[in-house]
């Protein structure tokens, strides 16, 4: 089951950037179509934080060219990879606990309008302003 399609509108502009971001999807598909109807699987929790750690570490590289470039809009961006970073760890949490199945349209709608929101403004502007340098 595919919760994120790759859009247009996603596009940095940098494909290197556009690359990783499409790999980020791609494991959260993944992810999430792994994810049963029953009970809890050691699996799944795998995958979730191993997820977890590869989007981590993709916004600790970006926080960190946006501190070293000086970037005017570090910190907005910065809350708002705490936003996904903290949806993620709900998702973890209610799946762990076995009440994901309920609240799964509700997780999906989550990352697909934070993506969509991200990757369309505040990366594509980090991008820009980057590429001017």
């Amino acid at each position: 089951m595919t919760i994120i399609e790759w859009r247009e509108e996603f596009k940095t502009g940098d494909p290197a950037v556009d690359h990783e971001h499409q790999q980020l999807i791609d494991d959260i598909n993944g992810v999430y179509a792994g994810m049963g109807d029953g009970p809890p699987d050691d699996e799944t929790m795998r995958r979730l934080g191993d997820l977890l750690a590869h989007i981590t570490a993709h916004f600790a590289l970006e926080e960190a060219v946006m501190r070293e470039q000086l970037y005017d809009g570090y910190q907005p961006h910065k809350d708002d990879h705490e936003v996904l970073l903290d949806h993620i760890s709900d998702i973890m949490d209610a799946y762990e606990a076995g009440v994901f199945m309920d609240r799964r349209e509700e997780f999906g709608n989550g990352l697909r309008d934070w993506f969509a929101g991200h990757f369309g403004t505040l990366d594509a502007r980090l991008q820009r302003v980057l590429g001017d340098h």
